[in-house]
C-alpha cells in the first residue's frame, strides 16, 4: 500500500487547548498514530476569532501537523476527528513529493527555507513566442506580439 505525506490543519476548542496544550497536541498525535500514521511535524499554527460560530465557538486554535500515512486510513482519521471533542473542523491535504522536505522544515523551524531556481535559458529568435502543452504535443500560439495565450 503506498505511503503518502499529508498536511493536516485542524481547528481546535480554544478552552480546552488553553486548559491543557500538552493534552491536545497528544490526543492528535494519538489520532495519526493509531491509524498507522507516523508525525513528521505538529505544533500550534496560531489562535484567532473564527468568521463564523462553529458548534457554539467563536475563537478557535489552529494546528498544524504533517504526517506519513497509506491513502485509505485517510477516511479513518478524518472519522476519529469528527468524533473527538476538543477538534472542531479538519482540512487533510496529500503534499506533493517534491516539496515535503521544504514544508516540514518550515513547519518544524518556522523559517523559510529558499532554493535559488536555475536561470530560465534565453529563447532562441526562431521560437515561438508562447507554446501550450497538449497531451504531450506543443501547439504554438498564433496570436499578435504581446498577446498571451
Amino acid at each position: 500500500m503506498a505511503s503518502y505525506v499529508y498536511e493536516g490543519m485542524m481547528i481546535l476548542d480554544s478552552n480546552r487547548y488553553t486548559r491543557d496544550p500538552a493534552a491536545a497536541a497528544a490526543q492528535v498525535s494519538a489520532i495519526i498514530e493509531e491509524a498507522g500514521g507516523e508525525v513528521l511535524v505538529s505544533r500550534l499554527w496560531e489562535e484567532r476569532r473564527l468568521a463564523y460560530p462553529l458548534q457554539g465557538h467563536r475563537k478557535g486554535t489552529y494546528w498544524l501537523t504533517y504526517f506519513r500515512l497509506a491513502g485509505p486510513k485517510v477516511a479513518e482519521i478524518r472519522r476519529r476527528c469528527y468524533l473527538s471533542e476538543n477538534i472542531l473542523r479538519v482540512l487533510f491535504l496529500r503534499v506533493d513529493p517534491r516539496l515535503v522536505d521544504i514544508l516540514v522544515e518550515h513547519a518544524r523551524t518556522g523559517q523559510v527555507v529558499t532554493t535559488i531556481a536555475p536561470p530560465e535559458p534565453e529563447r532562441p529568435p526562431h521560437a515561438p513566442a508562447a507554446a501550450i502543452v497538449v497531451d504531450e504535443a506543443v501547439v504554438e500560439w498564433a496570436g499578435k506580439e504581446g498577446d498571451e495565450p
